[in-house]
C-alpha cells in the first residue's frame, strides 16, 4: 500500500474519531466558534448589498428599479437554495457540501465586486443567495455533532452567530462602502468566506450520509416528512405565523417613521434594527432552557413575549412622540427576543424528530418561515396603506396569538 493511501486512511480515521469524540461530549469552543462564525458570515452575504444600493447604482449606471432587483434576487436565491439544496445534507457528507458552497460563495462575492454592469451583478446576486445557504448546512451540522443533552445549547450558539451576521452586516457594509467603496466590501466578504472554508476544511469532521435516496426522491420526501410528523407541522406552522408579524413590523417601520408625527429618515429605522441584538443574545439562553426544561416551554414563553410586545404597541397613539418611539423600541426588543428564542426551541424540537433527516427537516421549517415573512411583508404594506400603523400592529398580534394557540392546542403539546 502506498504512503498516499496510508495517509488518506489515517486522515479518514482521525476525522471519524474526531466526529465520534465531538458527538459524545459538549462541542469544543474552537469548533463552536467556527460553526457560529461560518453561519454568521454566510448569512451576512445576503445583506451586504442593501445599504450600498445607492452608491452601487450610480457607479455602474443602473436605474433604481434595476438595482432594486439585487436584494430581491439574493433573497430568492436563498429561498430556492433552502428548498433545493439544503436537503442534500442528508444524502452526502455535509462537510463536503459546506466546503463546495464556501468556494462558490467566495467566487460569487468576487464576481459581484468585479461587476461592471447590472446584468453580471444580478447573476452574482442569485449565486450569492444560493450558496449562502451553507448557513443552513452549518446549523444541522452543529445539531448532529452535539450530544442530545447539549443540542439546544449548540443550536442556540450557532444561531447567535447567524443572527449577529444579519444584525451587523448592514452596519458594516454601509461604513465600508462610504469610506472604501462598495467593491471593497464584496472583496472583503469574499476573503472572510474563503477563510471560513479553509478553517472548515481543517477543523470540521466528516459526516456520514443518512440516506441513499435519489435527488428527486429526496425532494419528494419533504412532503412525506410533513405528513408523517405532527411535531414538524406544529413547529413550521407556529414559526411561520410568528414570522408574519415579525416581517409586517420590519417591512413597514421605515415608511411609518418617515410620516407624521415622526418625520425620521432611514438612519433612524436602521437604528431600530439594533434591537436584533436582543434576539441574538437570547438564542443561547433559549437553547440552555430547552435542554433543561424542554423546548415546549420555551416556545410558549417566546411566543407569549412576542404577543405582549405587539399588543403593547397598540397604545402608542396615546403617548407623546418621544413616548411612542420608546414604546416601539422596547416592543421591538421584546418581540425580537421572543421570535428568536422560539426559533431556537423549534429547531431543537425538529432536530430531535428524525436524526437521519435533519437537513430536510430544517429545510421544511425555514421554507415555512420564508412563506410567513413574505406574507407578512405583503399584508403589512397593504394594511399600512389602507388603515395605518394600528392595523399592522393588529395583524402582528393576531398572528402571534394564532401561533400561541398552535402550541397550546389540547393534546398537541407533547413535542420534545
Amino acid at each position: 500500500m502506498s504512503s498516499i493511501q496510508n495517509t488518506h486512511i489515517k486522515n479518514s480515521a482521525n476525522n471519524d474519531a474526531a466526529a465520534a469524540a465531538v458527538a459524545s461530549n459538549d462541542l469544543p469552543a474552537s469548533l463552536m466558534l467556527l460553526l457560529a462564525a461560518g453561519a454568521g458570515l454566510a448569512v451576512a452575504s445576503l445583506y451586504y448589498s442593501q445599504p450600498m444600493l445607492g452608491i452601487l447604482g450610480a457607479d455602474i449606471g443602473a436605474s433604481d428599479r434595476a438595482v432594486g432587483m439585487v436584494p430581491m434576487l439574493t433573497q430568492l436565491g436563498y429561498a430556492l437554495g433552502i428548498l433545493l439544496l439544503a436537503p442534500l445534507g442528508d444524502r452526502y457528507d455535509r462537510r463536503r457540501i459546506i466546503l463546495i458552497k464556501a468556494a462558490v460563495l467566495t467566487g460569487a462575492l468576487l464576481l459581484a465586486g468585479a461587476s461592471s454592469g447590472i446584468g453580471l451583478l444580478l447573476a452574482a446576486s442569485l449565486a450569492i443567495g444560493l450558496s449562502a445557504t451553507l448557513a443552513q448546512d452549518i446549523v444541522p451540522a452543529a445539531a448532529t455533532l452535539a450530544s442530545e443533552a447539549h443540542r439546544g445549547k449548540a443550536v442556540g450558539t450557532v444561531m447567535t452567530g447567524l443572527l449577529l451576521g444579519i444584525l451587523l452586516s448592514r452596519v458594516l457594509s454601509g461604513f465600508v462602502a462610504e469610506h472604501f467603496g462598495w467593491r471593497t466590501m464584496f472583496v472583503a466578504a469574499s476573503v472572510s468566506i474563503a477563510l471560513i472554508g479553509v478553517a472548515a476544511w481543517r477543523g470540521l469532521p466528516r459526516f456520514k450520509a443518512t440516506t441513499h435516496l435519489s435527488y428527486s426522491a429526496l425532494l419528494g420526501s419533504l412532503g412525506k416528512l410533513v405528513q408523517k410528523h405532527p411535531a414538524l407541522r406544529r413547529a413550521t406552522l407556529a414559526q411561520g405565523l410568528l414570522s408574519v408579524g415579525f416581517s409586517a413590523f420590519w417591512s413597514t417601520l421605515a415608511v411609518m417613521l418617515h410620516a407624521a408625527p415622526f418625520h425620521l429618515g432611514s438612519a433612524a429605522a436602521g437604528a431600530f434594527g439594533l434591537a436584533g441584538a436582543a434576539g441574538a443574545l437570547a438564542a443561547p439562553l433559549a437553547g440552555r432552557i430547552s435542554d433543561r426544561k424542554g423546548p415546549e416551554l420555551v416556545t410558549r414563553l417566546g411566543i407569549g413575549l412576542a404577543l405582549v410586545s405587539f399588543a403593547a404597541m397598540a397604545f402608542a397613539p396615546a403617548l407623546s412622540t418621544g413616548g411612542q418611539l420608546w414604546l416601539l423600541a422596547l416592543g421591538a426588543i421584546g418581540f425580537d427576543l421572543g421570535v428568536q428564542a422560539t426559533l431556537v426551541a423549534h429547531q431543537t424540537i425538529v432536530y430531535s424528530i428524525e436524526p437521519g433527516a435533519r437537513s430536510r427537516l430544517n429545510a421544511v421549517l425555514f421554507v415555512g418561515m420564508f412563506i410567513g415573512m413574505a406574507a407578512g411583508a405583503a399584508l403589512g404594506s397593504l394594511l399600512l396603506a389602507q388603515w395605518g400603523w394600528i392595523a399592522v400592529v393588529a395583524l402582528a398580534a393576531a398572528a402571534a396569538a394564532s401561533a400561541l394557540a398552535v402550541r397550546l392546542w389540547p393534546g398537541r403539546n407533547r413535542d420534545r
